[in-house]
């Protein structure tokens, strides 16, 4: 098992449970009965959301549904997931529904604001190619959501969203297609998103400077917002970007070093993003600085569940649901958690992973050694403990329907299928 305490990043490997510096923190067995997996995705607004039904009209525009509604079909459908987490409140809201206003036109504005800033079309052109609505938009949703939330926390029933706070929102959808844009050109992708990527369709320096374009946009707007923490804040997550890219290029040789090198890489890639999105809307709330810790680690826990999740597809889902090749991460040379959990049992996969799967039917071992292994059932519970994190920091902002998506978003992210 790992985890990310607030102040240090700590993994087990064979039940010893060592901090990033290295420092033994205890020696623990832990049996783990898994939940029952949760209810099927379902596509609302082209996002994947929980199947829910809908009470009438006197719930209100919130999409609010019973949680027995829920348990009830978290008993009888089944998906591939790492099931729902335990409940929080009396009713819970549909993040995607509840947000429809906020959401709608948000990849037009950023269209247009790319568009704006240049006079040259076929960059204009490769710039906005991922900003075509069809992603999941998860990382606005999350910074609207908590922006909402926080806002309802700190001023009560009339608040509203500001517009600096949509502009994060907007930010943060930018620098993270910007991430997938500069990912296409170092890995060599074919296809994002069930078409083909930017590296098929155009040359790699159109590319690697495109993806320059939308970050230097994005900075731009950042300034627009006139606050030096938020733009501290959020220029710091460019840096983890950047280092955690670094960071995939290498590996470590114990198996200690390499499970936190992993989950701190997973930070830099993924959640820091998330993370520091959401700390930027609570400081433009004007939130204390408990509050936006709350937001930070919230957001933190979330884009690790969301990570562990995706690894986890990488090896159980297949090519079509994903829109991109499965067990691309092995054919990449890439280690992540159902391969490092997986050593416990099988250490030939060591010799493997310094290698990084290179030598011929490395990578089809490695895959058949992960699924014989309790790799993936070992991922799912460290989704699950940071879902479960994520879930706890939410419930203890004011309650209101904002606070109650924050809560079901985990379970969205647990229970995606791509």
């Amino acid at each position: 098992m790992a985890c990310l305490s607030s102040s240090r990043l700590c993994a087990r490997v064979q039940d010893k449970f060592m901090c990033q510096f290295g420092h033994k923190v205890r020696r623990q067995t832990v049996f783990v009965k898994l939940k029952p997996p949760g209810p099927t995705p379902l596509r609302i607004f082209g996002k994947t959301c929980q199947r829910v039904t809908t009470c009438g009209p006197s719930c209100g525009s919130a999409g609010l549904v019973s949680s027995g509604t829920m348990r009830r079909l978290a008993s009888s459908m089944q998906s591939t997931s790492t099931g729902s987490l335990p409940d929080y409140g009396a009713q819970i809201v549909d993040p995607y529904r509840l947000l429809e206003d906020d959401l709608n036109g948000i990849y037009e504005d950023i269209r247009a604001e790319l568009e704006r800033n240049t006079n040259q079309p076929e960059l204009n052109t490769i710039a906005t190619y991922y900003f075509d609505g069809q992603g999941k938009a998860l990382r606005p949703m999350v910074a609207i959501l908590m922006a909402k939330a926080v806002n309802y926390h700190v001023y009560g029933e009339n608040s509203a969203l500001l517009p600096s706070q949509r502009q994060v929102a907007m930010i943060s959808e930018m620098i993270h297609s910007a991430s997938l844009i500069h990912d296409d050109v170092i890995d060599q992708s074919d296809f994002r998103r069930g078409k083909p990527s930017v590296n098929v369709l155009w040359n790699h320096k159109k590319v690697a400077m495109a993806g320059d374009f939308i970050l230097a946009v994005a900075s731009m707007m950042i300034a627009r917002l006139r606050s030096d923490e938020v733009t501290l804040v959020l220029s710091q997550v460019v840096t983890d970007l950047v280092q955690g890219e670094f960071m995939q290029l290498g590996s470590k040789e114990t198996e200690n070093e390499r499970f936190a090198h992993y989950l701190t890489k997973t930070y830099r890639k993924t959640a820091s993003l998330i993370a520091n999105s959401v700390k930027a809307v609570a400081l433009l709330s004007g939130a204390d600085e408990s509050t936006c810790e709350l937001a930070f680690q919230y957001g933190r826990n979330v884009g690790l569940s969301f990570q562990l999740v995706d690894d986890l597809l990488d090896f159980v889902s297949s090519a079509q649901a994903m829109g991109k090749p499965t067990a691309t991460d092995l054919k990449l040379g890439l280690a992540t958690a159902p391969v490092l959990f997986a050593c416990e049992k099988y250490p030939e996969l060591n010799p493997m992973i310094m290698r990084r799967f290179q030598e011929a039917g490395d990578v089809e071992k490695a895959f058949e050694l992960v699924h014989k292994s309790r790799g993936l059932e070992q991922t799912r519970f460290l989704a699950r403990k940071h879902g479960l994190e994520a879930a706890r920091l939410a419930s203890e902002l004011a309650d209101s329907p904002y606070q109650k998506g924050l809560v079901v978003t985990t379970d969205l992210v647990l229970n995606r299928i791509k």
